[in-house]
């Protein structure tokens, strides 16, 4: 089974998408399965896992919808506030769809990202990482160390890191984090989504040889078993289409890659992650 592990839809008129503007004219509108569908049909995937793009519990309502409606919807990734003293009800609600795999933290938006490491937090997502409760984490390279600290205080988290955590690949810098990224790739149960990439490069004239240090890098230290193909469409629309995407994934494996290599990459470590 080939599947696209990060991909987002969204009805503009909802009204919870406030990072989404005119002033973004290509992602201010509708974006919905038949728009993705060519696109998928064109690389032979067969299923995606949608991701929360708003941080509301209605938006993630409506994803679970969505995904009644579409066979090609393998999960559902939602959010969930771990502030909110009801997120267990909010969590054990959605959890009884036979779609819902995880949701999301959404560390990028934390004006501080110690925030995680509050006590409240930590009982929270041990209580998740008991459970084996497959979790996104939205993180930027700067907010790296917290998240260290965090899979030491929750060795059993089952989280996968999205967008490779951001690099500063438009400046084209790779510490601290190439090194923060190692350590967190000790931890067995972390995986890493490589996804997010184009739209941290130069947007309008980015190379496909910028992101391959950064990839290689990841499927390094992370292996052929805990990383994950994921377009990030529509949002990768500010900087590539969908080919633009997989091409320069593609063009960064190494030559040493099996076709089960790259089966585990394009669709069965997300089948595995989140227990399709």
């Amino acid at each position: 089974m080939r599947i696209d592990a990060h991909q987002h839809y969204w009805k503009i008129d909802r009204g919870d998408y406030g990072w989404i503007s005119p002033a973004l004219p290509v992602l201010n509108r509708d974006y919905l399965p038949d728009d993705l569908l060519p696109h998928l049909q064109q690389f032979s995937i067969d299923k995606t896992i949608v991701v929360q793009a708003a941080p509301t519990l209605e938006e993630t309502a409506f994803l679970l919808t969505l995904s009644e409606r579409s066979d090609s919807i393998a999960g559902v990734v939602g959010w969930l506030d771990l502030d909110d003293p009801d997120y267990l009800l909010h969590y054990k609600r959605n959890s009884h769809h036979p779609k819902y795999v995880g949701f999301r933290v959404m560390i990028q938006e934390f004006p501080d990202a110690r925030v995680i490491l509050q006590p409240h937090f930590v009982e929270a997502l041990r209580y998740f990482a008991q459970e084996g409760v497959p979790i996104d984490l939205l993180v930027v390279a700067h907010q790296l160390e917290p998240v260290i600290e965090l899979l030491d205080l929750v060795p059993g988290l089952h989280a996968v890191i999205d967008h490779i955590a951001k690099p500063g690949i438009a400046s084209g810098s790779m510490e601290p984090w190439k090194s923060q990224m190692s350590a967190i790739a000790k931890h067995p149960n972390i995986y890493c989504k490589v996804s997010g990439m184009v739209t941290e490069a130069s947007h309008t004239d980015w190379k496909a040889e910028d992101f391959t240090a950064y990839i290689q890098h990841i499927l390094d230290i992370f292996g052929t078993e805990r990383v994950m193909f994921g377009s990030d469409w529509p949002v990768c629309l500010l900087a590539a289409d969908y080919e633009d995407v997989v091409g320069v994934v593609t063009q960064s494996l190494p030559d040493s890659w099996s076709e089960e290599d790259k089966a585990r990459l394009f669709g069965l470590n997300a089948k595995a992650f989140y227990q399709i």
